[in-house]
């Protein structure tokens, strides 16, 4: 039983009355007995809270940073009407910054036998499963003196996927996928290795595209089209070590890098080309394998979701080597990791040859844009002193792509809102060569 502050009120006003008129012990102690009669008249008359029945509906997943809203059912069975306030408790990490106390508290009204719905909007800050804790029902009398309190476990799971802001840049790429593969009239020489048709030659066309036989056949000069190859083999590494974890701006590397990983994912699925995902620190964390062109992109999806960052040194030669398992033939790796000096020398560049031997490999990193405004920042001493140590850094990454270079690996280093388009950019580059 609770008590309101209405009760209150009222006692203080009877002792009020009772002082005026009625001195003395007697009148103090008719006062509380009718209050307390009047409490427990109220009391009898609240519906009761543990007779109540809830369900939820509504979707159970969302975009990280979007709204989604859950609706909780109640039901009154008993024959009193329900007046009650009610809270329908998540993990703080469910509501936008400072919105949990509105969002989850609900005054319902709910008569004798009906039922009402109240709905509580999440807006999730993590990814992940995001759990309802409990639904805690404060029932009041007609009176408003007292009430029954109680709560409810009604379990209900709502899941934050990965926010993929890099989608708006996905029907550019797009676009560019089809001139590549022949689906408009921008088709030229060496871009893609699959002969498609011939047409005539025009100004500024590579005249190692002229085919001379069908030129001997004809009047005029015939060049020969060509297309990218399809049904590759992609797989897109994640390194979820301890460098993962450090946050640029506001995300952690690991989130700018699973960004680049959906846009990729989606961009070859479309191409035609088979990507698989493998996440990796000293055990494999996630791992999606032979997915259909339909399928990949939920599935990627699904396994990235639940993915943290381990606060341990990653295992380079256990990451390579569970990289040639999930690609025993020829294909392209697409390996997100740091360019910090110490970890690359000492880890990534012993195993890199084993895997450029037979691969193509990218190597996706995640710049820190505070580096290139303190470059910039030359106002005061102390702007001069951040400068330098920015240009250091930045002279430090330079000198890691290049060794990475040197051994044959196209190295994609990108703030995390180019990353995603900067890594398309470079799968397209590659189906363009010939190379992929």
């Amino acid at each position: 039983m609770a008590l309101t502050g209405r009760t209150a009120l009222l006692a203080a006003l009877g002792a009020l009355v009772v002082g005026l008129l009625l001195p003395g012990w007697t009148g103090i102690f008719a006062v509380q007995l009718t209050l307390l009669a009047a409490i427990l008249c109220d009391l009898s008359l609240a519906a009761p809270v543990r007779k109540l029945q809830f369900t939820r509906t509504g979707d159970t997943s969302v975009r990280l940073g979007d709204a989604v809203p859950t609706h909780l059912t109640i039901t009154n069975p008993s024959g009193r009407p329900l007046r009650a306030d009610l809270r329908d408790a998540w993990p703080p990490s469910a509501f936008h910054h400072g919105t949990e106390f509105a969002a989850s508290r609900h005054r319902v009204r709910v008569p004798a036998a009906e039922r009402r719905r109240v709905t509580t909007t999440l807006r999730p800050t993590r990814r992940g499963e995001h759990h309802a804790v409990r639904v805690t029902v404060r029932s009041y009398g007609p009176f408003g003196l007292a009430a029954r309190q109680g709560s409810h476990h009604v379990p209900r799971a709502v899941r934050a996927l990965p926010p993929f802001t890099s989608r708006k840049h996905l029907p550019a790429k797009l676009a560019r996928l089809r001139e590549l593969d022949g689906r408009t009239s921008i088709l030229t020489r060496g871009e893609g290795t699959e002969f498609d048709s011939l047409r005539d030659y025009t100004p500024g066309d590579d005249t190692r595209s002229i085919d001379w036989r069908a030129t001997a056949r004809q009047q005029t000069v015939a060049v020969r089209t060509w297309r990218p190859e399809r049904d590759r083999h992609i797989l897109l590494a994640l390194e979820t070590g301890r460098t993962s974890a450090g946050r640029v701006g506001d995300i952690p590397r690991l989130d700018a890098a699973m960004d680049a990983t959906l846009l990729l994912a989606a961009l070859a699925s479309r191409a035609g080309d088979r990507v698989d995902l493998l996440a990796y620190d000293r055990r494999v964390r996630a791992a999606v394998n032979g997915r259909t062109a339909r399928d990949v992109l939920p599935a990627i999806t699904d396994a990235l979701t639940p993915l943290e960052p381990e606060l341990v040194e990653a295992d380079a030669r256990g990451l390579a080597a569970a990289i040639r398992r999930s690609a025993p033939r020829r294909s392209l790796i697409v390996l997100f990791t740091g360019l910090d000096a110490a970890p690359v020398e000492e880890g990534l560049l012993p195993v890199l040859p084993g895997l450029t031997r037979n691969n193509e490999v990218i190597v996706a990193a995640v710049a820190d844009p505070h580096i290139e405004s303190m470059a910039r920042s030359r106002h005061t001493p102390a702007d001069v002193y951040a400068a330098a140590a920015a240009e250091r850094t930045r002279a430090e990454r330079l000198r890691t792509a290049g060794r990475l270079r040197s051994l044959g690996v196209t190295v994609v280093d990108a703030t995390p809102a180019r990353l995603a388009p900067d890594l398309a950019d470079a799968y397209l580059a590659l189906k363009a060569s010939g190379r992929l």
